[in-house]
């Protein structure tokens, strides 16, 4: 029993020894709860929208303030005409116009009736419905504080959805899955490949051979840069052809953004294969370090803008959140390169640091 208990111990010594075991038992758990708890939602905070009120009148003014003093949403600017609402939202920084017509708080008083028109961006049709819902809930509720003379007195709310009138799921979940697929197997792919030459010896091979760090890591990325390229074109060509995914934008122009944020996913597979020294390794790192991020903090299935402050901050050094931006602009929006110049800056940065990080560490096991 003595020696039983001596193993024992001897095995609680080598986990606490172990920093990569004691993450995995307790780190873990902690960073999959806060992700869930707190990520996790399809409720709106803090949406940016914009009105366009062209009555000015007491009344639009109130229901104005009403929406302003709500949580859902921050009233981002006014706006002073329809023709610059899709500039609007082809920037990115607002998901809805809220539109009061002429003599407003008159018709309500004439005609027992006014109408205030939500546009919403409907790139992502579930924000885009909890927005037109919550927006006739604040003005109905905003109706039945009102004194019972005016208690008769209607609003309608006509809504509107630009991009996707149907609100169709799978325009959201094309770019989404597209944007995961090669996030994950690009980066998986290439975080075991110098791992794969540690492991069968072969590293010192490389080590000792006439080749550059970056010709060497140049070398490892190229071939799955070719692989990577004919899944996007299997992705977006499924989507088009069989689930009516629209291509409104420039296809060169997402052919020019797919393989950059292809080599920005291999450039991070190639950075953690060299920090990690076997296949096992590296393949739980790309899992569990990539898969949940992914998913959860890209905004492909939860609004990143009702999350928590932090949570915000760390989604914007996930790659695959800028990349979902790209891929809705181009194809639901018709965009430009104007329209994304920041987002494929931010993919080019990070790229450069990924594969710069590459080299430096595959330079200090060469020294």
């Amino acid at each position: 029993m003595k020696r039983f208990i001596g193993f024992i111990k001897k095995e609680f010594y080598h986990i606490f020894r172990d920093k990569r075991s004691l993450f995995i038992l307790f780190g873990m758990p902690v960073a999959q709860i806060l992700l869930f708890g707190f990520a996790i939602t399809n409720e709106i905070n803090n949406v940016d929208i914009a009105v366009l009120d062209y009555a000015k009148d007491v009344e639009s003014q109130k229901i104005i303030q009403k929406i302003k003093a709500s949580p859902y949403f921050h009233v981002e600017n006014e706006i002073l005409n329809e023709k610059v609402i899709e500039g609007e939202f082809k920037k990115g920084k607002i998901k809805a116009v809220l539109l009061f017509e002429k003599d407003f708080a008159k018709k309500l008083q004439t005609e027992k009736k006014a109408t205030v028109q939500v546009i919403t961006d409907a790139t992502e049709p579930n924000v885009a419905s909890t927005i037109a819902n919550y927006t006739q809930s604040i003005i109905q509720n905003y109706q039945n504080q009102k004194s019972t003379v005016q208690k008769s007195n209607g609003v309608i709310i006509q809504s509107r959805m630009l991009y996707n009138p149907e609100l169709k799921s799978v325009f959201n979940f094309v770019p989404g899955v597209m944007t995961v697929i090669l996030m994950l197997v690009s980066a998986m792919m290439t975080s075991i490949s110098i791992t794969r030459e540690k492991e069968l010896g072969t590293m010192e091979i490389l080590l000792v051979s006439p080749l550059k760090p970056f010709q060497v890591i140049l070398g490892k990325v190229f071939p799955y840069v070719f692989l990577s390229i004919i899944n996007a074109i299997v992705i977006v060509s499924m989507g088009y052809f069989i689930f009516g995914m629209p291509i409104n934008g420039s296809i060169f122009l997402l052919a020019f953004e797919s393989i950059l944020f292809i080599i920005t996913a291999l450039s991070l597979g190639i950075l953690i294969s060299t920090i990690s020294n076997t296949q096992q390794t590296a393949m739980m790192i790309s899992l569990m370090g990539l898969m949940l991020p992914v998913i959860i903090l890209s905004g492909f299935i939860f609004p990143i803008a009702s999350m928590p402050l932090p949570m915000q901050v760390i989604s914007n050094i996930i790659p695959a959140k800028w990349f979902i931006i790209i891929v809705k602009s181009i194809m639901l929006k018709g965009v430009g390169l104007e329209y994304i110049f920041k987002e494929t800056l931010i993919l080019i940065g990070m790229t450069l640091l990924f594969i710069g990080l590459s080299i430096k560490n595959y330079k200090t096991r060469l020294e």
